[in-house]
């Protein structure tokens, strides 16, 4: 891996942001036992560093989804802490207006965030999706989501990845490690020391990462978008770390043994980061306080604002329940490239592809069929089908009523007499009977059209 200088301003922007994401959680546990949190809180403790230092080095026109645990990206991305709180907070001056007390919140216009999916790993097949329509854009732009060890266990996790990295979307994920999948220790539910190995399935590059060393997670997140951004695919990013509180407040997390605890707590990202900064002449006393204050009076304004907000009128439950279009939000494609590039007929390819060593395969009708992408005329292919199943000469219409066969001569040049006339009637019967069948086997053969 290549080694990522930085400059005095990012580390002291990576530590703030580090700073700003606990005091954000801080605030937000005061006002959940307040009763003043409408949803679930699910806590970041002791895994800060990873979504600032991943969401640190995307560019302002690169793409993210965060999940739970994730609101450093926001921060970092530029959601205001007011946003955060009035969105738990269900008010009316919410993202959503109030319609929803947890982190399902976006940004698709002008922070580029894609609100998350509950549904663990389902984020993963849509940013591959938004990768890609990037790149059609020529946008030149990177997708990135998180994931859980417990949510890299789902279907979705693999589906996703293994789409991402067939067409070489320039996506990266992070898969965070924290040691717990609610209360399954990833040893009971994975056969791996690496989560990264999973990576090797789908012959991309993974990266492996300390998830509590802040700079550490920047220069491989840093290295892995520039990749995806040349065009090198997916890429997939271990961070390992540790869950410091439970799954959400309602869980004492009773399950972790008492040393692992301590082991981990002794580990925390922003004092080792702020410990790197004082040795290195990068933090003194002076600057530390000054970020405190930041953070303390932006924090108390937004809180204010928060709290003095109204909850959302009763008449808006009926608005917004459907997207209805341009009166619902006005989201165009931003060509980045000429059009004429990927439309026709600069794009155009023959509508047929052919498989080697499948064949062209058959057609419902019984036709050939070729493997084909678009529209292929329905009536060229009928037509192609009725000429081959139609019969080599025409049917002739026969009566049912029948004459007199000739009686056969025999060789001793006698006549058959009864016995021949009863052999020929049999025989004509039965001529009469198979053009009767092949006329409606044609009958039927056109009503099926």
């Amino acid at each position: 891996m290549k080694n990522v200088e930085l400059t005095r301003q990012q580390h002291l922007d990576l530590y703030y942001y580090m700073r700003l994401n606990r005091a954000v959680e801080d605030t937000m546990v005061k006002l959940f036992r307040q009763n003043k949190i409408v949803g679930g809180l699910y806590s970041s403790l002791g895994q800060e560093a990873i979504s600032v230092g991943t969401a640190f080095a995307l560019e302002k026109k690169d793409w993210l989804a965060p999940m739970i645990r994730n609101i450093g990206a926001l921060l970092v991305k530029g959601v205001p802490p007011r946003d955060i709180f009035t969105q738990h907070m269900a008010k009316y001056t919410s993202p959503t207006l109030g319609k929803d007390g947890t982190s399902h919140f976006g940004d698709l216009e002008k922070l580029h965030i894609v609100s998350p999916i509950s549904m663990l790993g389902d984020l993963i097949p849509v940013m591959a999706g938004v990768a890609m329509a990037g790149r059609y854009l020529g946008q030149k732009i990177v997708a990135m989501t998180w994931i859980g060890d417990g949510g890299s266990s789902t279907g979705v996790f693999h589906e996703g990845l293994n789409f991402a990295a067939t067409q070489k979307a320039p996506f990266v994920l992070i898969l965070e490690n924290n040691g717990w999948a609610y209360s399954t220790p990833v040893r009971r539910q994975v056969p791996l020391e690496n989560l990264a190995d999973r990576a090797k399935a789908y012959g991309i590059t993974s990266y492996i990462v300390d998830g509590n060393d802040v700079a550490d997670v920047y220069s491989t997140a840093k290295e892995a978008v520039d990749r995806a951004r040349a065009g090198e695919g997916p890429i997939l990013i271990e961070a390992k770390t540790f869950r410091r509180l439970g799954h959400a407040q309602h869980d004492p997390a009773e399950y972790v043994p008492k040393e692992m605890r301590e082991y981990w707590e002794k580990r925390d990202p922003i004092l080792l980061h702020e410990k790197f900064l004082t040795e290195k002449k990068l933090l003194d006393a002076k600057t530390k306080k000054e970020i405190e204050t930041k953070i303390e009076a932006l924090l108390s304004k937004d809180r204010d604002f928060a709290e003095n907000s109204p909850m959302p009128p009763p008449e808006l439950a009926e608005k917004g329940v459907y997207c209805t279009g341009d009166d619902c939000h006005k989201i165009r494609a931003k060509w980045e490239r000429p059009v004429a590039e990927v439309t026709p007929p600069r794009s155009s390819i023959e509508a047929s592809w052919v498989v080697e060593g499948f064949g062209r395969g058959k057609g419902s009708g019984g036709g050939t069929a070729p493997i084909h992408f678009g529209d292929t005329p329905a009536t060229e292919e009928r037509k192609e089908n009725e000429d081959k199943l139609a019969p080599a000469t025409p049917i002739e219409t026969v009566s049912e009523k029948v004459g007199k066969p000739a009686a056969k001569v025999s060789k001793n040049g006698a006549r058959g007499g009864r016995s021949a006339e009863k052999r020929a009637g049999k025989d004509a019967g039965a001529t009469n009977r198979k053009a009767v069948a092949k006329v409606a086997a044609k009958d039927v053969r056109k009503g099926r059209r």
